[in-house]
């Protein structure tokens, strides 16, 4: 009982922790990058817009705001959406696009599904079924280190469904991680370290796999306006599926070989976390309201094949749902809380891509930059391996994913329509090849774990570096064996 005590008193230390804006601001980049970044930014973008390259007038003027905009993002001398919004301004106030286009993103319907997740994410939450669901699952998996562990993934894996945002999960199975180490009676070790690793690195490749978080809901936004091809939520879901229960079992068994603990059993048994369950009472009348809501949201993303409606109605429609008096959970002030700047940075990328559509830019830069890509890209080993490790090295470049994925992939999937390459595939594998990671700096949700102290860099290194590995495999495996059996082919019939 006095374990069961202490995992009660670190679970709400932690769930009391400041949210995902604090914790970001907290660790920015360097001063000297950031500094060094906006200086390169604007000169470059200068150079592009006054230089002599013979180049169409519109197209030139265009690569110049948009050089300044990756470059801005890529080193965040301010913040992400603040740079797109005087990128959209510059590319309307100097003429280079009319104010439709130029902040043309807006009227898609990505940012928009992006506010029915977060409005998810934030009921899950703020009813507690998020975590009534992770210490129901965590009391049943058992009471060894191991078991423990393999219990916090499928946690997190199942709240992806849950709360569609890698950050927030992060903040809620640190909650349950904490007080497990405190039961454990090791505050420092690899117990900590192993259980905080796998439910941040975890937390960022699943939302690459489920249509759930802010990069794959951008990337299926890229796909559907620059590839051209409709992306149902249940077909990426399915596509996914084997991809997901090798990642399950790999984050538990490398982190179990990397990470031994110092106690395998925790002290007292598996009644620890049952009293937590039994001292959260029965469901209440939110909570109920909150799984009738999900299962509506998860059942209709299923059958989308059925019904053809598209992922994005369904998730700002239940979102809506939710902020409805009686019949919803949350309230005018939940809805204040919402991450707008993300809304604004995702619809200011995909204004940037319509800019450099419109004037024809972008065929020029995907011919410039890829046209040595071709000789590559012959067989589906080396074309599978060409786009993962590409993207990979890309976002070693230039950090944080969401800019990865806004900045490069309307590149790739120009590239792929012509070379007979299927948009969605290729889509797919940049956004599962962009859950690899080294370095905090690559994603926020790194970040979130990070801030927590109970691992380091290295330690992240060295997940890291295996599970990209892996993942690799698992991309190549089902891009080769899988997909063709979903009519999912590499290049086009």
């Amino acid at each position: 009982m006095a374990d069961a005590h202490k995992l009660i008193s670190a679970t709400s230390t932690i769930a009391d922790a400041p949210r995902a804006p604090a914790i970001l601001a907290a660790a920015p980049p360097a001063a000297a990058i950031r500094i060094a970044g906006g200086i390169a930014g604007v000169a470059l973008s200068l150079v592009v817009w006054f230089g002599s390259f013979g180049l169409p007038v519109a197209v030139q003027q265009s690569v110049a705001i948009a050089a300044f905009m990756i470059v801005f993002w890529a080193t965040e001398p301010i913040e992400l959406h603040l740079t797109g919004l005087i990128g959209c301004y510059l590319f309307w106030a100097l003429g280079v696009a009319e104010f439709g286009t130029a902040f043309g993103g807006f009227a898609r319907e990505t940012p928009w599904f992006l506010l029915g997740a977060f409005l998810l994410g934030m009921m899950a939450t703020r009813t507690g079924l998020a975590v009534r669901l992770g210490y129901l699952i965590l009391s049943r998996v058992g009471a060894s280190y191991s078991r423990i562990l393999l219990g916090m993934i499928l946690v997190d894996f199942c709240l992806t469904f849950l709360v569609p945002s890698g950050i927030a999960r992060v903040f809620i199975l640190a909650s349950l991680a904490a007080g497990v180490i405190d039961a454990f009676h090791v505050q420092r070790g690899n117990i900590g370290r192993g259980l905080f690793l796998v439910l941040t690195y975890s937390a960022t490749l699943f939302d690459k796999m489920i249509i759930a978080g802010a990069v794959s809901i951008l990337a299926r936004g890229i796909i559907v306006d620059v590839g051209g091809v409709p992306v149902e939520w249940s077909r990426w879901a399915l596509a996914c599926l084997p991809g997901d229960l090798v990642t399950i079992l790999a984050c538990w068994a490398f982190t179990l070989w990397l990470f031994p603990p110092e106690k395998p059993q925790l002290p007292g048994g598996g009644d620890v976390l049952r009293e937590r369950v039994r001292q959260m009472g029965p469901l209440s009348a939110a909570e109920w309201r909150n799984v009738a809501i999900m299962v509506a949201a998860v059942g209709l993303w299923s059958t989308d094949f059925v019904h053809q409606l598209s992922p994005a109605v369904i998730g700002v429609g239940v979102g809506l749902v939710a902020c409805l008096p009686l019949v919803g959970v949350l309230d005018r002030e939940d809805f204040k809380r919402v991450n707008f700047p993300m809304l604004i940075f995702m619809g200011t990328v995909l204004s940037m891509g319509a800019v450099l559509t419109e004037t024809g830019a972008l065929t020029l830069l995907t011919n410039g930059l890829f046209e040595r890509m071709a000789p590559f890209l012959q067989g589906t080993v080396a074309t599978v391996a060409t786009l993962y490790a590409g993207t990979f090295v890309y976002h070693l470049a230039v950090g944080e994913d969401t800019v990865v994925i806004g900045t490069l992939l309307p590149l790739l999937l120009n590239f792929a329509s012509q070379h007979g390459m299927n948009p969605l595939a290729v889509g797919m594998i940049a956004t599962i090849a962009s859950a690899g990671k080294l370095f905090v700096y690559q994603s926020g949700v790194l970040v979130a774990g990070y801030s927590f102290g109970y691992f380091e860099a290295k330690d992240l290194m060295k997940i890291g570096l295996v599970l990209t590995i892996v993942e690799a495999v698992v991309v190549l495996l089902l891009v080769s064996l899988y997909w063709p059996m979903l009519g999912l082919y590499l290049r086009q019939p």
